[in-house]
């Protein structure tokens, strides 16, 4: 993998789109009335996106197809992993988050991760429509991008799942636990 280009290697490509391939086969439910060949097709001409997708399933997100966009012509794709992603908790919500802490700073904080992989924390409604599509996060929480009135006074906003309900929680925004990661969605 290139890190400074931000692009994989020809067998690192091969290898992720089988592993997306299979995937959205075994998952059929996530994408209905979309033909594999068309995302395939839309991937490999975007090096960039697939090294975002790389980023995305190293971290344990496993991401998947879940719509098409028809007035942009995107595929959507979004961390589809039960849990929150493991290679992406135990973050605060933003970088103003991070620098307030004085002691015990989390490694990273969510923004700024998804930044960096080329993709976008998911939005209340985006996780709701996640959750339609299966039951995410029973033992984990996931940030979800605040609203900057929220975020100015000092909060942020997390989601999870429990007694088959979605719910909707604030938190300070420097706080970060164990079992509270993140989830990203890309559009290709």
């Amino acid at each position: 993998m290139n890190n400074s280009k931000k692009e994989l290697l020809p067998e690192q490509q091969e290898e992720l789109l089988r592993t997306l391939k299979a995937r959205f086969e075994k998952t059929p439910d996530r994408h209905k009335n979309i033909e594999w060949a068309a995302v395939q097709t839309k991937l490999k001409t975007n090096p960039k996106k697939l090294w975002s997708l790389q980023e995305m399933e190293s971290t344990g997100g496993e991401p998947d197809v879940i719509a098409y966009d028809n007035n942009t012509g995107e595929f959507i794709f979004f961390d589809c992993s039960p849990e929150s992603p493991a290679g992406r908790r135990s973050y605060c919500y933003d970088g103003e988050a991070l620098e307030a802490r004085k002691e015990n700073k989390p490694k990273n904080n969510a923004l700024d991760a998804a930044t960096a992989m080329g993709i976008e924390l998911l939005t209340e409604d985006q996780y709701r429509e996640l959750q339609k599509l299966g039951k995410y996060d029973t033992k984990t929480s996931s940030w979800v991008k605040t609203p900057a009135e929220i975020r100015k006074l000092g909060g942020a906003l997390f989601c999870d799942r429990r007694y088959n309900t979605v719910f909707l929680y604030h938190n300070g925004a420097e706080s970060y636990y164990a079992a509270r990661g993140f989830r990203g969605c890309l559009k290709v």
